[in-house]
């Protein structure tokens, strides 16, 4: 049940982001200056659908093991999750009412993601070698798309 419940919360948080990009991705960003290492759009669904999957599996493997490093590495995997859901609308949705601040107001969120996850990463490492591994490619696609976000901030 806990693992249905991570799955739920990981394909709610990327349900919202979809609502708040759909309309985006077609308006404004087909339009935008992008880095030249973009991948095409279609690429983003399946990336994210897996990372949320793995992500989930990560913090189940870790809320089995309980404990006081589990409630930690828990506490921080929400915080992840909410600044994961903020990116997008950030990003997407208030570019086209503020301009360019609000990529930078992205820039600024995917950061901060970034920061947190090393430390969730970190305190994966002693709870579950699986969990750490599953959580790799999660950081190192948000750090690839901190370079895409930063590239629209200072080219758009």
């Amino acid at each position: 049940m806990v693992l249905a419940a991570l799955l739920v919360a990981s394909f709610v948080v990327a349900g919202l982001g979809g609502l708040a990009s759909t309309s985006n991705v077609d308006g404004w960003y087909s339009t935008a200056s992008k880095a030249p290492w973009t991948p095409p759009n279609w690429v983003f669904g399946p990336v994210w659908t897996l990372l949320y999957t793995l992500m989930a599996l990560a913090a189940w493997l870790v809320w089995r093991k309980g404990g006081a490093a589990s409630k930690s590495f828990l506490k921080l995997y929400w915080v992840q999750l909410v600044l994961n859901l903020a990116w997008t609308p950030l990003f997407f949705a208030l570019y086209p009412m503020f301009g360019t601040p609000a990529l930078w107001v992205g820039f600024v969120d995917i950061t901060a993601l970034a920061v947190v996850l090393v430390f969730l990463i970190r305190k994966a490492f002693p709870i579950s070698r699986l969990a750490f591994a599953l959580l790799v490619p999660y950081i190192a696609w948000v750090a690839y798309a901190a370079t895409l976000n930063l590239w629209a901030a200072i080219n758009n």
